[in-house]
């Protein structure tokens, strides 16, 4: 591990991997430009060094290195991610704000620091505002961005954007948004007062463990009530986003409609992001398989109205899917139709004839206009270095 003085470190400088302030707590992604917000982060925090496993790159170097990157090839193809493609861009910059605030904020809990519910607003409400700005962008992040470290925060931040899309969904009231994005960015914050030796085990859990992770709502709804003074509505989110619809879930065994409308949808977000997540213990899910899977639910764990409306905002293949057409060419899903969730707009990375395109001058097929073509299977993007091409 390379450790660098905060005083060397300078704006628009990358990195060839991650950097991290302490632990797994991410100043900056592999190959992103530092800036001087993230220098004065360093400073206004009295940290002297930061570390990292890879060395420092002038500017110059990654702008070749991302010109390697859209190298038209199989492996080219291969690549075509978020990280590799967007990650200068404003609304990738703003994803990684909102997770780098919301971390902060947790750390401040953990060391025992005065906060407040105002500071998860604000990030709530800068939330809301990129997705009205770019919805699809932000759905595409949770399963094509390559974000390491601040993982409580990452996942939170994503169960929220999941649950503030399926809650305009269903066309709850403006305030009831703003309170179920709260909730989901709390909703998993009692696991901060659980032991790393639990919630970072890579084996599988033991009973009593399984039972101390199963109190986390309980420490979720203490802290949103006693340290946050959140509001009811918000404290129902933590306390209750793991009862189920049949009332078999966890710590008060709620059936049906007598959950809170927020910890339902919240509930659901949740256990997507868990799925298209990689654990330390397995591997992430597609997203086609995670929407199968909550389809297969059957009124069990989850509200049936509201995966309908998680499916109509994610489609059936999410975006960032990768899929074969029936014409055999291979394509990425970049938006869905909510009226038609089977059909969504693609981009083409490999032709009909096998031949792997430009990543920067990919066609853009909408399989709701155009009936001929329509998506014969999910792939798991693993495959495309497999394919001969």
């Amino acid at each position: 591990m390379n450790v660098i003085n905060t005083n060397d470190l300078r704006p628009g400088l990358v990195f060839s991997e991650p950097v991290y302030t302490e632990g797994t707590n991410l100043l900056v992604p592999a190959h992103f430009p530092l800036r001087q917000k993230d220098i004065d982060l360093l400073v206004s925090w009295g940290l002297d060094v930061v570390k990292t496993e890879g060395n420092i790159i002038e500017a110059e170097i990654e702008e070749s290195k991302q010109d390697e990157l859209h190298s038209y090839s199989k492996k080219g193809a291969a690549k075509f991610s978020i990280t590799d493609v967007e990650q200068n861009s404003g609304p990738y910059r703003d994803y990684i704000d909102l997770i780098e605030k919301l971390n902060v904020v947790f750390i401040d809990l953990k060391a025992g620091e005065n906060v407040t519910i105002r500071m998860i607003d604000n990030i709530g409400g800068q939330l809301l505002q990129c997705l009205r700005d770019k919805r699809d962008s932000f759905i595409d992040y949770i399963l094509g961005g390559e974000v390491s470290g601040n993982e409580l925060a990452k996942s939170s931040v994503n169960t929220a954007i999941l649950s503030a899309l399926t809650a305009y969904e269903l066309k709850l009231p403006k305030h009831k948004v703003h309170n179920i994005v709260s909730g989901a960015l709390l909703h998993d914050v009692g696991m901060l007062r659980l032991s790393k030796g639990i919630t970072e085990k890579k084996g599988g859990l033991s009973e009593a463990e399984l039972e101390q992770i199963k109190s986390h709502p309980l420490h979720s709804s203490k802290i949103v009530q006693k340290e946050f003074f959140g509001s009811h509505e918000v404290n129902l989110i933590a306390m209750h986003h793991h009862e189920r619809w049949d009332g078999q879930g966890y710590p008060d065994k709620l059936l049906g409609q007598a959950i809170d409308i927020g910890a339902r949808i919240v509930s659901v977000a949740d256990a997507f992001e868990a799925m298209v997540s990689k654990k330390s213990y397995r591997p992430s899910m597609s997203g086609y398989q995670a929407i199968k899977n909550l389809l297969a639910d059957n009124a069990r764990r989850f509200d049936p109205a509201v995966i309908m409306a998680f499916t109509r905002i994610m489609g059936i293949y999410p975006i960032g899917s990768i899929v074969r057409l029936n014409d055999e060419a291979v394509a990425r899903v970049t938006s869905v139709h909510t009226s038609a969730p089977m059909r969504p707009i693609v981009h083409i990375l490999i032709d009909n004839s096998g031949r792997a395109l430009n990543p920067d001058k990919l066609p853009v097929i909408d399989l709701l206009a155009d009936k001929k073509l329509f998506i014969k299977k999910a792939m798991d993007p693993s495959e495309l270095d497999n394919l001969d091409v």
